[in-house]
């Protein structure tokens, strides 16, 4: 994986934090992780698709993750509901797209899948390539980007375009 593919997650992710809990978040060490990895208790898993592929992985605590749902709805939240997992599921959704906006800058049109949450301590989740992580400490608590991403010979919509052109030949 190039390094250069989980820059525009850590700095998508500064930026929405920053907007959402009103201060910057601290950027802490890269680290490599192999291709299967235990995250926290709670995990956003995006898929990547297009001119890179992979998934994007952000773990966090269940007390982080209620802190961040109760800063994006400025609702008291007390414990992680079904209100709070929609808001931490949208929170993945904001970094990863404002992270594929700049790797289409930077000339890797990509895009994302909805995302999944998992929850549970010690859970292994596996992906194809490698990851690199950087953790983000924020106010509430600590955040990590897992980035496991590989360029792909695809482009966005290449599969529909050529099937849709197979079918009307």
């Amino acid at each position: 994986m190039k390094v250069e593919f989980i820059n525009p997650f850590v700095v998508a992710g500064i930026d929405v934090l920053k907007t959402i809990i009103g201060s910057k978040p601290q950027q802490g060490q890269l680290a490599v992780r192999s291709a299967t990895f235990t995250t926290q208790q709670l995990s956003i898993v995006i898929g990547i698709t297009g001119g890179i592929e992979g998934q994007v992985v952000y773990g966090l605590s269940l007390v982080t993750a209620t802190k961040i749902a109760a800063a994006m709805s400025l609702v008291p939240t007390m414990a992680f509901d079904e209100f709070a997992s929609s808001a931490i599921s949208e929170l993945g959704n904001m970094i990863s797209g404002h992270a594929t906006t700049l790797l289409s800058e930077a000339g890797y049109d990509s895009a994302i899948t909805p995302p999944a949450l998992i929850r549970g301590a010690d859970i292994e989740i596996s992906t194809a390539t490698p990851g690199l992580v950087v953790p983000l400490y924020t106010d509430f608590g600590k955040i990590e980007i897992n980035v496991a991403l590989e360029e792909s010979d695809k482009e966005i919509g290449s599969d529909l375009h050529s099937k849709a052109t197979a079918s009307f030949q």
